[in-house]
């Protein structure tokens, strides 16, 4: 019987493939978002003389006696037929017109991007009628300005930064809210292989490490990871900021002992044989929240439809990653150059989830990387907690307040039960608030301030 179960699991996973494919294949025959009015004009045109002259036969006659354009000239002038056009472009345009349909979207190329990049070569964007250019960045700092300063229409962000944009924490303050998680899990703690001997953390004394930047899950991981094993971060170790795409180099060239970095760079360590995963960050926090889709206030006021659009197309296309069946698909169209320009092999590895972990191992870890799209508000607490406990902010903070400002959770919740997402973590959960157990401490945050004065080390 667990063998028919597994023989029909694996049916209804093929059958979804397949049904995307022809989806896809169906989109490919569909005219591009800047062609949809002329498209929908010559609809309208071709379904007004149809019913003018019922028939092919006269239609045809019609046109070949006075040319096309003095028919639809004569049409015109008793039919409203510029207003039929405009109505049928807009409820083309998914129940509302769209402000923009030209769009940039930053992206930095690492595993945990995969939705935002994938909905680009698999044609999300296009099916909710936008043409979206995703455009590689080097890093966040990078990301974050050009974000700021509109450039992006919208953006890969790592899940602390919204937060920290919209408190002025390390930039300019500016309202920024975050629809939706990009990805939970999905990163790694690497050592030098050098370093093969001194797995235990409390041997790492003098070590330098590096994140990807300061307001991220990474740095926050990190921190806790030490602090849990008795090394105050700011004193025993160095932790330094790093492009993720620098990050192998110097691990290499002995600039830095190890990181905490995002896939595919701590895969890619092993692959070039520099480096070996220590440890899994689901393995401290199992469903840790880490990169982000996010959006300025301003933007999403100004085209409340156009966002609409985009964000189905996030959530669809994260809805698409997390079944596991779409990983080696997934892959091949998010490693060309243009996108991770990485070999296929390495993004297989962290996306499906069987890999080397550079001790002579092989582990098979399905959510090494998954992808839940609901931006819980808890997490955002968390997250401002340790903010606050490593001294990002200082002073009083309303956790709930902030965290319900920038993540979108209520509306998360209405958007993905209209959708109907039929992944793993489709349904929307019924509360936005939830409990995590991390390295054996519980976090509850209706005891947010609590939670950060148990820490021992702290910089409060």
């Amino acid at each position: 019987m667990r063998q028919a179960a597994e023989a029909n699991g694996q049916g209804d996973m093929m059958r979804a493939v397949q049904n995307h494919q022809q989806e896809m294949a169906d989109l490919e025959a569909e005219p591009e978002a800047s062609d949809l009015e002329s498209s929908m004009s010559r609809a309208v045109e071709s379904a007004v003389m149809q019913g003018l002259f019922g028939g092919d036969m006269h239609r045809r006659a019609f046109l070949k006696a006075v040319g096309a354009g003095t028919a639809y000239a004569a049409i015109a002038s008793m039919f409203p037929l510029e207003e039929a056009k405009a109505m049928a472009v807009e409820m083309a345009q998914a129940g509302g017109k769209l402000e923009k349909t030209k769009l940039n979207v930053g992206f930095v190329p690492i595993t945990c991007a995969t939705p935002i990049i994938m909905a680009h070569p698999m044609g999300f964007y296009k099916k909710y009628g936008l043409d979206v250019s995703v455009i590689k960045t080097a890093g966040w700092a990078v990301s974050r300005d050009k974000s700021l300063s509109g450039e992006y229409d919208a953006a890969h962000m790592l899940t602390p930064m919204p937060l920290a944009i919209n408190m002025g924490a390390g930039s300019t303050k500016v309202p920024w809210t975050m629809p939706a998680v990009e990805n939970i899990n999905g990163q790694a703690i690497v050592l030098s292989t050098k370093h093969k001997d001194k797995n235990d953390p409390k041997m790492w004394k003098g070590f330098k490490f590096a994140v990807p930047f300061e307001y991220s899950m990474h740095n926050f991981l990190l921190r806790y990871y030490v602090a849990e094993h008795g090394l105050d971060p700011d004193k025993d170790i160095q932790i330094r900021v790093l492009p993720p795409p620098e990050m192998v180099a110097n691990l290499r060239a002995e600039n830095v002992d190890g990181y905490l970095s995002p896939d595919p760079f701590n895969q890619r360590a092993v692959y070039d044989g520099v480096g070996f995963i220590h440890k899994l960050t689901k393995d401290i926090w199992d469903k840790h929240p880490c990169c982000a889709f996010a959006a300025s206030k301003s933007f999403i006021d100004e085209n409340p439809n156009t966002f609409l659009a985009l964000w189905k197309s996030i959530m669809e296309a994260t809805d698409f990653a997390s079944v596991k069946a779409n990983r080696k698909e997934i892959s091949k169209a998010i490693s060309p150059k243009n996108y991770l320009n990485q070999p296929v092999t390495v993004l297989e590895q962290v996306l499906v989830g069987t890999y080397a972990d550079g001790l002579g191992n092989v582990k098979k870890v399905p959510d090494r990387i998954d992808f839940d799209p609901f931006p819980w508000h808890s997490m955002g607490v968390w997250i401002l907690t340790q903010m606050k406990r490593w001294g990002y902010i200082k002073g009083d903070v309303d956790y709930k307040q902030v965290a319900e400002e920038v993540y979108l959770a209520t509306d998360a919740q209405k958007l993905m039960a209209e959708m109907k997402l039929t992944g793993p973590y489709g349904t929307p959960p019924k509360t936005t608030y939830e409990t995590y157990n991390i390295m054996g401490k519980t976090f509850d945050a209706a005891k947010a301030e609590e939670y950060v004065e148990s820490f021992a080390i702290k910089r409060t």
